[in-house]
């Protein structure tokens, strides 16, 4: 049966102020992006991570540089969170030369390998595999990072997830499971896809620990990634995180599909605990940060988005001569 984590007590002002940062610099983006979309910029499809964003996050700030993470179809976030630019992001959207995946991943499809981003991708469940891979080469070579993969609900009834599991759990390797369970698997309600009311708790059929965490609680999931991704670095072998979490957006895009498959009411009950407001709401009462202060973190990052936006549409397409590049056949 998984853990509850506990809730989070003292902590330092200096994770506080990083935390909010990559938060603010998760929504933002994500907000931006969804109005390109909207208004015909970008091309493609967009999964949006807007309400997610303490996941992200309170993981990410628990990692090296060095240590590597898989992401999935709603991979912006753990991109911009693992310390992605802005302008190599945004001009992978447009599709332009300049992008992180030279224009031609797209939204996802971003990686970024100086930074430990192996991939977002589109095919669900597919980065387990991937993260259990990365996590048996730092064995084999000796070194001590540590592999995290993202995945939703939906995705541990995907083969891939259960094979991924059980060879991380049999070899032992350092890899961290967070699942973030935002309640659908696309349009299906978790109830509508398996009996489990907490998905931790495949974990123990392969003989891995899990825990349950408040996903919208950016202290809470950092405090309970720190000591997994700890475990996993002291060679104790893999654990896996439910983060409960939400997100604010349709499946695709910003409006999707309207399909009505859930409620106005659920939405709001949801942003009502707003991730962001509510470690603003805890820094201010504790003093670690001021309101102008967090107002200013704000400003500064929409700052830098507009530059970096103004830079992705300056830049120039792919050379159609340039088709083949990369592109590799058995």
């Amino acid at each position: 049966m998984a853990q509850r984590a506990s809730t989070a007590s003292t902590v330092s002002a200096q994770l506080i102020k990083d935390l909010h940062q990559r938060m603010v610099r998760i929504r933002l983006f994500e907000t931006e992006a969804g109005k390109l979309m909207e208004a015909g910029k970008l091309p493609g499809f967009l999964h949006l991570y807007v309400g997610q964003e303490a996941v992200a996050a309170g993981v990410m700030a628990a990692l090296r540089d060095d240590d590597q993470i898989t992401s999935t179809h709603r991979g912006h976030g753990h991109a911009v969170a693992k310390g992605v630019g802005f302008r190599e992001m945004y001009a992978e959207l447009y599709g332009r030369v300049t992008g992180a995946c030279l224009g031609r991943g797209g939204s996802m499809h971003i990686n970024d390998l100086t930074r430990g981003m192996l991939g977002a991708n589109g095919i669900v469940g597919a980065g387990v595999p991937i993260a259990v891979g990365a996590a048996f080469a730092a064995r084999y070579k000796g070194e001590d990072s540590v592999a995290v993969t993202f995945f939703g609900d939906g995705a541990t009834n995907i083969g891939a997830w259960h094979e991924g599991a059980n060879m991380a759990a049999i070899l032992g390797l350092p890899v961290v499971f967070v699942c973030e369970n935002n309640g659908y698997a696309e349009f299906t309600p978790q109830s509508g896809h398996m009996l489990l009311t907490d998905v931790a708790d495949r974990a123990a059929a392969y003989g891995m620990p899990s825990v349950i965490v408040d996903g919208m609680d950016a202290v809470a999931v950092h405090r309970a990634a720190a000591e997994a991704v700890e475990r996993a670095r002291s060679g104790a072998g893999p654990m896996m995180i439910e983060a409960k979490t939400y997100r604010y957006f349709d499946h695709q895009g910003v409006k999707g599909l309207r399909h009505p498959y859930r409620s106005d009411e659920e939405v709001a009950e949801w942003k009502a605990r707003d991730p962001i407001g509510l470690l603003e709401a805890r820094a201010v009462a504790d003093g670690t940060a001021t309101r102008a202060e967090l107002d200013d973190v704000w400003q500064r990052t929409r700052d830098e988005i507009a530059e970096a936006i103004t830079y992705a549409e300056a830049s120039p397409l792919p050379d159609p001569a340039d088709l083949l590049l990369n592109v590799y056949s058995g």
